[in-house]
């Protein structure tokens, strides 16, 4: 059974969708893992990203914000 630590979540404002962030790690050992759980309605997507995944996906979200921070009303 893997260990799951919460670590923070949020609601989209535009969606409403609850996105909630985990920390997971397997008994085994191995890579651990950044779980995301988005509850859409009752609807759940679950995403298991590992380190180097995380990493690119974060720059690439944090380099699109940055372009857009002035597009929302």
């Amino acid at each position: 059974m893997p260990e799951i630590t919460p670590l923070d979540r949020m609601r989209l404002p535009f969606g409403g969708q609850e996105i909630e962030f985990q920390h997971l790690e397997h008994e085994s050992g191995g890579v651990p893992f950044l779980r995301i759980r988005i509850r859409e309605n009752k609807r759940f997507t679950i995403i298991d990203v590992d380190p180097v995944s995380a990493q690119k996906w974060g720059e690439l979200m944090q380099a699109w914000a940055k372009d857009h921070a002035g597009d929302a009303p």
